[in-house]
């Protein structure tokens, strides 16, 4: 083989390589997630909307959100992070026990694609940590920021975890954020098989930012069952699609 067409083998390679670590990284953009990767949005019934949260526990919030949803009657999932579930284990028990679903959300809040570390020895002990906290094995992933390298594929299908991204967002971590911001970002995707991203903390967002989240979290619950909607878990979700 010449030197071009050596080269030429050599970029496509490395370009292929660089594909599969970079590509995915786009993945926490929903246009791109639903082009490139459809099932990472998390579908599911067309009667069901999944409710999920991300980034907790946190003693100073997530309690508020376990008291509202059980005024509402509604089941979530609670993406952890294993970082927070070793510092307020006691609230990942509880909310295991109001019949939540406890999700992993990785180890610490890092982004994959900017800060790599060790992706699959952190998951597998932020795992094994959700198991012995909350009694269950976690049964979904999503890695912190919606960035899913291919690095971090690999170690979720290690560790048996399926990764799960979203197909609506509140944007509920910036600052200033009302619950009237929350509403009119995430009432456009309320409809039926959705998968919704909300906040249980401020741990990695701007200060106080839960409670614009907390405060829209009713009128959410009422939009979708306005339209005949089930709000549940993931595990709920999935099931009936």
């Amino acid at each position: 083989m010449g030197r071009m067409a050596g080269a030429r083998v050599t970029g496509r390679v490395l370009g292929a390589v660089a594909a599969a670590h970079v590509l995915p990284a786009g993945t926490w953009l929903p246009p791109v997630r639903r082009a490139i990767a459809p099932s990472l949005c998390g579908p599911g019934a067309a009667d069901h909307v999944a409710l999920t949260f991300d980034d907790g526990p946190d003693s100073a919030s997530t309690p508020y959100f376990l008291d509202a949803l059980d005024a509402l009657g509604v089941r979530a999932t609670f993406f952890c992070v294993g970082e927070q579930v070793r510092r307020h284990p006691r609230v990942a028990r509880e909310a295991a026990q109001r019949g939540h679903e406890i999700a992993c959300h990785g180890w610490c809040h890092r982004n994959q694609l900017l800060r790599p570390g060790p992706v699959g020895a952190e998951l597998r002990a932020a795992r094994d940590l959700i198991s012995d906290v909350t009694g269950r094995p976690p049964r979904w992933y999503r890695p912190p920021y919606g960035v899913l390298t291919g690095q971090g594929v690999l170690a979720a299908r290690r560790a048996r975890l399926t990764p799960v991204l979203w197909s609506v967002w509140a944007k509920d971590w910036t600052a200033g954020v009302t619950a009237g911001d929350v509403l009119r970002v995430v009432g456009p995707g309320l409809r039926g098989g959705a998968t919704i991203l909300l906040h249980d903390t401020d741990a990695y967002a701007q200060p106080g930012s839960w409670r614009a989240t907390l405060a829209a979290l009713p009128r959410i619950v009422g939009a979708c069952r306005a339209q005949g909607l089930r709000v549940g878990p993931l595990g709920a979700h999935a099931a009936g699609a």
